[in-house]
């Protein structure tokens, strides 16, 4: 065994798992070690998945690392518009690899079973399609698509291709988001009615002031394919490239970017289709760099009674100078409850229960009556109520949190990987994918049309 997985083990004796009946910690020690078992199953040579990587950015490296820490994965190459990334990938993962700025040559290698689209917005729907049509299994980056518009013509394609094809939104991957589904459906908050989501950062490089190298150029930066998709070609420029999150041409603004993670665990959660209004409200209030996204943004999403869940209504919160600092959260509220996710890293369930009976005195219009009134309202409201009735019930609440070690986005990986070994169905697909993805996108016309989206979830189109 090794010293790692000791380690692991280990901490599963300490994970934090307080609960009532509905989670016991014998059961969430078993449900880890039955995925720690899964994870280090050995991978025949046969079974090796090669990949190759398709957008060298953050999440480019981030993505190709954690994939090449699942088991039985080989890096072969990488795609990339400038020099230096491809040049960082061999110093990284051997010089061996193939490098290209050309994503049609990854595509076109037959020793290649799966890509990794981590690109700029605007590409990934457009790499999908051919990806899956060139018998690729495609992990692709958050949100699956640039325009509203692209999604069910992808959707289409991969029905089509029967490709494994995977969306990149870990929460869904997480233990933590999965306990809470279960918790939610026991009825542990009662009926939901609400949720709060944010994700606030107050930083030049969370606000997307990324790096740019010193040799940045048009002889480094293939700028003309950069912009192959763009209707109107614009001249050369470092922010739009190491920058591109800052622009409608090519990113999605905090609503693709953060939006979507949030509304991912969401849907995870409840189970739901999606919402049937959509609107937004915002402002560029601090990062005047010369990006025509808002850096702070605010939407209300009406999701109506459905088979899946009750109606409830989202708010969703995006502040790039709070603050508050660095910070995510989501709240689901219930009528008996209130169920508090910290990332995927865990949650706690504060539960509170009206009394039965109605409650009298205090800021209450009882004070304004005469004394002979207050005495006989009094009389009658204990004869009505038992004292029993008149108190909240106490009901214990719930304290759930991943053990040390556990990385949700390796679970996400590994489930893909697993999907493309066995055949069985990924963890988020491109209807999940697309039916967070699309409401996300709907924020950002609302917000530049100024006016309320009505969305049909079932048929995952504007109306």
């Amino acid at each position: 065994m090794s010293s790692d997985r000791r380690k692991f083990l280990k901490q599963l004796g300490s994970t934090v798992v307080l609960s009532s009946a509905a989670l016991s910690s014998f059961a969430a020690r078993e449900e880890h070690e039955r995925r720690i078992l899964q994870a280090e199953k050995r991978v025949s040579a046969n079974d090796k998945i090669r990949i190759a990587t398709i957008g060298m950015g953050i999440m480019g490296f981030n993505d190709t690392r954690t994939a090449l820490g699942c088991q039985g994965v080989e890096l072969v190459g990488c795609c990339d518009l400038y020099n230096g990334r491809l040049d960082h990938a061999k110093e990284l993962f051997g010089a061996n690899i193939f490098t290209t700025k050309n994503h049609h040559e990854i595509l076109d290698r037959k020793d290649i079973d799966a890509v990794i689209i981590a690109t700029s917005d605007n590409w990934h729907s457009t790499i999908a399609i051919e990806a899956m049509r060139k018998g690729k299994a495609v992990y692709s980056e958050k949100p699956m698509v640039h325009y509203i518009s692209e999604g069910l013509e992808e959707i289409r394609v991969q029905q089509e291709t029967k490709a494994v094809f995977q969306v990149g939104s870990q929460r869904v991957s997480s233990i933590a988001f999965q306990k809470a589904k279960e918790l939610l459906k026991e009825g542990a908050i009662g009926e939901i009615n609400s949720i709060e989501a944010s994700f606030n950062r107050q930083s030049a490089l969370g606000a997307w002031q990324y790096t740019i190298p010193l040799d940045a150029s048009p002889q480094t930066v293939d700028w003309e394919r950069y912009q192959a998709n763009e209707k109107t070609k614009l001249a050369y420029d470092n922010n739009r490239f190491f920058r591109w999150r800052n622009y409608r041409e090519y990113g999605t603004g905090v609503a693709g970017d953060l939006f979507v993670h949030l509304l991912s665990g969401i849907h995870f959660i409840t189970g739901s289709k999606g919402p049937s209004e959509i609107f937004s409200v915002g402002e560029l209030a601090y990062w005047k760099d010369g990006r025509n996204v808002p850096d702070v943004m605010n939407a209300v999403i009406k999701y109506p009674k459905s088979k899946e869940h009750p109606a409830f209504e989202v708010s969703l919160h995006v502040n790039f100078v709070s603050g508050d600092g660095e910070h995510s959260s989501t709240r689901i509220i219930g009528s008996e409850g209130v169920m508090d996710l910290s990332d995927e890293d865990g949650f706690t369930i504060r539960k509170s229960k009206m009394p039965a009976a109605p409650g009298i005195g205090g800021w209450d219009s009882f004070d304004t009556y005469t004394v002979a009134m207050q005495k006989a309202l009094m009389d009658d409201y204990n004869k009505k109520y038992s004292a029993a009735d008149q108190q909240a019930p106490s009901l214990p609440g719930v304290s759930y949190a991943v053990p040390q070690g556990y990385n949700t986005s390796h679970e996400h990986f590994a489930n893909f990987l697993d999907a493309i070994r066995t055949g069985k169905p990924v963890v988020e697909d491109a209807v999940f994918g697309f039916r967070a993805a699309a409401p996300c996108l709907a924020c950002n016309e609302s917000y530049f049309q100024n006016k309320v989206i009505h969305w049909d979830a079932e048929n995952m189109k504007m109306v």
